[in-house]
């Protein structure tokens, strides 16, 4: 505990005052203030200055600083306890930080595990869970097994051999392309599924034996997850040799990639990209995946800065990256935003042309009708 008795407040969001006091320390301590907060905590001393400070978003903590004038003092175990003790209180138990990399040693003394870093962005992702991440992917490969004993064809029954025989191993994913076998996987937000996604996932499956698809399953979305996984599943039914998969907290989510949903600067969008590319990188050795496609992005920043790192990281830890060109309509480009777009402006008609048949059959249906509701509602339903 600190060696004085300083006092911990929650800094309101119209707090203006605190909030500038809260970004000065930051800015003193070198830590870029995160736009995707939804909850700061400062200490106070007896003069009411801010001498130490740490934030909250979703199931993480950001944006934690001690003054210089106060280390040694132990402030930010308090700080660390406080915001720990907030999470527990709305129910969050799995709970991830980001930290510098100098400062990720003290973090795991306090019960963190570092899941990945970026050396060159001076950050480290940790979770409190000392098994989390692995746990992740022993699930992972476990859900994988049980879908593939329901493929009987030839390329599914090798790659299970495969995978219950491989070691974790550096060459893991060559060993696997070596034996003949292409293991490939999509990342898909579906917001809803259109024939865009549908597009991707026939490119891929032209290319692999094998499809690992990766449902984005943090309702973040205005379509909630579980419609946009059964209309994935669904448009994607015909289809042979798809594997799916709930992304969890490791995959774009408030965890790895808050600026997927929130919008954030390029900096932080490159930063959070990386450290998602990082951890995916670890999937893909679980899997032995050794290719990933993408739809390319002419409208999105968001999607379109995380594109151009995805090409550039993933050949170097040996899996391909494929961008694939968006399906067009009409010489548009069919996308989840203009989908949502239609929705909004009540043009429910015009999406037929966009999104398969099962996507249609469920936004004319009256089960669709509070999620029409809840895009009609919003203000901008275009992801940045």
């Amino acid at each position: 505990m600190a060696e004085a008795n300083y006092s911990i407040t929650s800094v309101g969001p119209g707090d203006r005052y605190m909030k500038t006091l809260v970004e000065d320390l930051l800015e003193k301590e070198g830590i870029h203030l995160d736009k995707n907060l939804d909850y700061t905590a400062a200490m106070l001393d007896d003069d009411y200055n801010v001498i130490a400070t740490g934030s909250c978003f979703g199931n993480t903590l950001r944006c934690m600083a001690v003054s210089s004038d106060h280390q040694g003092e132990a402030l930010m175990n308090d700080i660390v306890s406080h915001l720990i003790e907030y999470q527990f209180s709305r129910g969050n138990y799995h709970i991830f930080l980001y930290t510098k990399c100098n400062t990720a040693l003290f973090f795991n003394s306090l019960g963190f595990k570092e899941i990945a870093r970026m050396e060159e962005c001076n950050i480290v992702f940790m979770e409190n869970k000392r098994t989390g991440f692995r746990d992740y992917l022993e699930n992972l490969k476990k859900e994988t097994l049980a879908q593939l004993q329901e493929m009987d064809f030839d390329k599914a029954k090798a790659y299970e051999a495969k995978l219950q025989n491989e070691t974790e191993s550096a060459s893991g994913a060559n060993t696997v392309e070596a034996s003949g076998l292409k293991v490939s996987a999509i990342v898909m937000n579906a917001n809803p599924f259109t024939l865009g996604h549908r597009y991707l996932v026939e490119k891929a499956m032209e290319n692999c034996d094998i499809l690992h698809l990766f449902m984005v399953s943090e309702d973040a979305s205005l379509v909630p997850f579980s419609v946009r996984r059964k209309l994935i599943e669904e448009g994607t039914a015909d289809l042979k040799g798809i594997i799916y998969h709930d992304s969890g907290s490791y995959i774009i989510s408030s965890a790895t990639f808050p600026a997927y949903f929130q919008k954030g600067d390029n900096a932080v969008i490159k930063s959070q990209a990386g450290i998602d590319l990082h951890v995916f990188e670890g999937i893909a050795k679980k899997l032995l995946i050794n290719s990933r496609f993408v739809g390319d992005e002419p409208t999105s920043l968001v999607t379109g800065i995380y594109n151009d790192i995805m090409s550039e990281a993933l050949p170097k830890a040996g899996i391909e990256c494929h961008i694939v060109p968006r399906k067009e309509h009409d010489g548009k480009t069919i996308s989840a935003s203009a989908v949502r777009k239609a929705i909004h402006d009540g043009e429910l008609d015009s999406i037929k042309d966009l999104v398969p048949e099962t996507t249609y059959k469920y936004f004319t249906s009256d089960e669709a009708k509070s999620v029409i509701e809840k895009i009609i509602s919003e203000t901008d339903v275009i992801h940045y």
